[in-house]
This record gives C-alpha cells, structure tokens and sequence, in this order.
C-alpha cells in the first residue's frame, strides 16, 4: 500500500512529465493572438486548472463516464491552429462557443463511436499504439536539442544534459528498487534540472513575475458566440482527437496488463466530451487523452489510480497558484527530452509486445501493420507535405497517430478475411469481422 507521501511524488511525477505539452497550447495561441501578459498568464492557469478537474474526471470512472483507467488529459495541440484561425476571423468568443459546443457531439456521439470499435483487432491496436510511441520520438528529439525554434539548439551542453537526464533514469530504473524505482523519472528530472542550473540554463525569472493566486472565471474572454463554421471545424478536431484517445487507451490497458472494454472507451469519451465543454467554459482548450504519459506506467510499475488523483488535483493547485506553477517551468527542454526517450520509447515498445501476439503471416497483418506505422510515422515527421490540402484534411493527415489510425483500420476491412477481437484468424464459419 503506498503512503500518500509516496503517491504525491508518482502524481507529481505524471505532472512534470506532460507539463511542456499542457503549457505549449496555451503559450502559442496566446503569443499567436497577441494577448497581454495577463491574460498569457490567466490562458496557463486556467489550462492547468481544467487539465486537472478534467484528469479527474476521467479516472474517477461512474455508470455513464469516466474509463477508470489510469489516464492523463491534457489540450490537444490539433486544436492550436482552428483555434487560432478562428479568433483571428472573429474573436476569441467565438472560438469558445465552437469549443462547447463540439463537447457536447462528443458526449452525444461516444455511443455511436463505441459501435465502431469492432474495427479495432490486435493488429490495429497494437499498429496504433506502436505509431504513438513513434511519432513522439520526434518530439523528444527536438527537447534534447533545446527546443524547436530556440536559440541554442543543438548546442552540446544540451545533448549533454539530455544524456545526463537519460543515464540518471536507466541507472534509477537499473539499480535501485521499491519506490525509488518508480520515481526513476522525478529522480532524473530534479538532477537534470540541478545541473542545468549550475550550467546556467535555468531561469527562474518567470517565477519571481507569476502572481501568487489566480480563480479561473468562466466566459473569461466574454460570453461565447456562436459560428457554424467555427462549430463544424471544431467538431472535425475533436473527431481526430476521440481517434487518438482510442489509441491510448489500448496502450494504457496494455501497460497496466488489463483488458480495456468497450464500455470504458465510450464512458471516457463521454468524459473528454464533458471536459472540452469545461475548457470552453473556462475559455481554456479542447481536452484529449495524454499518450506522453503512457509510457511513465510501464516504466513506475504503479497501476493504481491514486497516482493519477494525485496528478489531477496537483494541476488544479497549480491552476489556482500561478507562482507554484511557474516553479515547474524551470525544468530545461534537454532535459524533459531525456526522460521523454525513455517513456515514448517505452510505448513503441508496448506497442511492439502487442504486435507480438499477432500472426503476422496470416490475414494480411503484415500488411496492415507495415503500412499503418509507415504512414503515421511518415506523417508525424514530415506533417509539411499536406500543406496543399485543405484545413480538414491537413487537420486529420497531419496528426500521425490519426493518419496511422485510419489507414490500420481501412485495411484491416480491406485485408482482414476473418478475424476476431484479438486479430487471430476466426473459424471459416463466421466469415463477417467481429
């Protein structure tokens, strides 16, 4: 049984490990908009304030929502750009109003989704998961350089310090055992950050400016709008993103040696629904499952949910106290990008055991599979070539783990003579996909 003292250092490791992800919406669409310093500062806090009641919201697990898995919910960066063209035509109260409403098709449409889910054997599952633990290796790479767009990217003090980060985590992990074990990833963090000081790369500015206190008000930005388009453009976002929450979900049942049912995907769904309707009440973002976070399960070993109560109520403080939120931006990019090599890699992996249990030689698997990672890794690393497409194609395409997603499924249809739920071939007798 773990202490709470023990299960605040898990929470608070699951915070510090999808923090840059959770920050970096608001900080673009705000920087995008022009917004000043104080609503940058209200947009971060209440981010942190909904990422939280929305984590709750997801593990708590009820008759109608909530999985009840251990899953983390953070902004989608899918919604970055709609959002940003849409407060650019009109306002940022229209983009609200689009944000709320297409939560409410979520909850509406889960039931509907969850129909589909037939179309996601083994070999799909396992396809997606790989392509998620893929596409984010990018992400970590650019973080051990620095961080896209930084002025010192690539320098070697941060590869240096990204290995560092990296060799404290697998020592941690290696040699010691129990709850030290679990907090491998915190344990890396914090030394990675203290030599990152003495290097001096970190910068505690932003702290001494943060306020002390700050209550996310609904309408913050004014009443919500309301714009067709804007709505439908939305509605295509949150589509994309029930698609990858899909795959995350697998990848956590798949880290915690559970089987994920039917039933919990729509009731979490349900749940995403419920918490993008909040993020366009408290004119914060559009809410999906967090796949950077999948990887720290398999890694801590830690399958209760307290961990993730304990992340959830850690970012809704953090909300409301923006001068302890701004101490867990201190953490370099070099560093985060050494843990991340460890937790992403750890879900291609997940995804790669799944895969295993799949007879490839058989039902056009290989095939499926094959093709699937390729296109959704292609399409994580190179997101440029659909520049030329339109916005709701460029929204879908762009996004790996959807286009990966998508093209697992369409030919697992095609391909797939007979199979099961677990992708193994089913008898003769029962030619229709199960």
């Amino acid at each position: 049984m773990l202490s709470k003292q023990k299960i605040f250092a898990l929470g608070l490791q699951h915070v510090l490990a999808m923090y840059a992800g959770a920050v970096i919406v608001p900080l673009v669409v705000g920087g995008a908009l022009n917004l000043s310093p104080a609503q940058m500062a209200y947009l971060i806090a209440a981010d942190l304030f909904t990422c939280g009641l929305a984590t709750l919201l997801q593990v708590m697990g009820s008759k109608y929502f909530g999985s009840g898995l251990p899953v983390v919910l953070g902004c989608t960066f899918t919604a970055v750009s709609p959002i940003i063209a849409i407060a650019s035509g009109s306002n940022l109260a229209t983009a609200y109003g689009a944000i709320i409403i297409s939560g409410l098709f979520v909850v509406l449409a889960a039931p509907i989704y969850g129909r589909l889910l037939k179309f996601f054997p083994t070999v799909v599952t396992g396809s997606v998961v790989t392509i998620i633990g893929l596409s984010l290796i990018p992400v970590a790479m650019n973080n051990v350089a620095g961080g896209q767009g930084s002025p010192d990217f690539g320098q070697p003090r941060n590869l240096l310090l990204a290995l560092i980060t990296l060799l404290v985590i697998l020592a941690v992990n290696r040699l010691a055992t129990g709850f030290l074990r679990s907090v491998s990833v915190l344990v890396g963090l914090v030394i990675g950050t203290a030599i990152g000081y003495f290097m001096g790369i970190v910068d505690f500015s932003s702290v001494g400016t943060a306020s002390y206190v700050s209550i996310a008000q609904p309408f913050y930005f004014g009443w919500p709008q309301f714009s067709v388009t804007a709505i439908f453009t939305m509605i295509i976002v949150n589509i994309v993103s029930m698609v990858e929450s899909t795959g995350v979900y697998f990848a956590v049942g798949k880290a915690t040696d559970q089987k994920v049912e039917d039933r919990q995907i729509v009731n979490g769904l349900r749940s995403e629904g419920l918490a993008i309707m909040l993020g366009g009440l408290f004119n914060a973002f559009p809410y999906t499952a967090f796949s950077q976070n999948v990887g720290l399960l398999s890694l801590t070993r830690v399958k209760t949910r307290n961990v993730i109560f304990a992340a959830g109520g850690i970012m809704v403080v953090l909300g409301l106290l923006p001068k302890l939120a701004a101490l867990t931006t201190v953490v370099p990019n070099a560093v985060l990008g050494g843990a991340m090599i460890v937790m992403f890699g750890s879900v291609a992996a997940s995804g790669m055991s799944i895969l295993s249990e799949v007879d490839l030689r058989k039902d056009g698997n290989l095939l499926i599979a094959a093709c699937s990672i390729a296109v959704g890794l292609g399409s994580a690393v190179l997101p440029s070539m659909f520049d030329q497409l339109p916005e709701f194609a460029r929204m879908l395409l762009q996004n790996g783990i959807v286009s990966g997603s998508l093209t697992a499924i369409v030919l697992n249809i095609f391909l797939s003579r007979s199979q099961d739920h677990t992708g193994a071939a089913a008898p003769a007798a029962a030619p229709e996909l199960k």
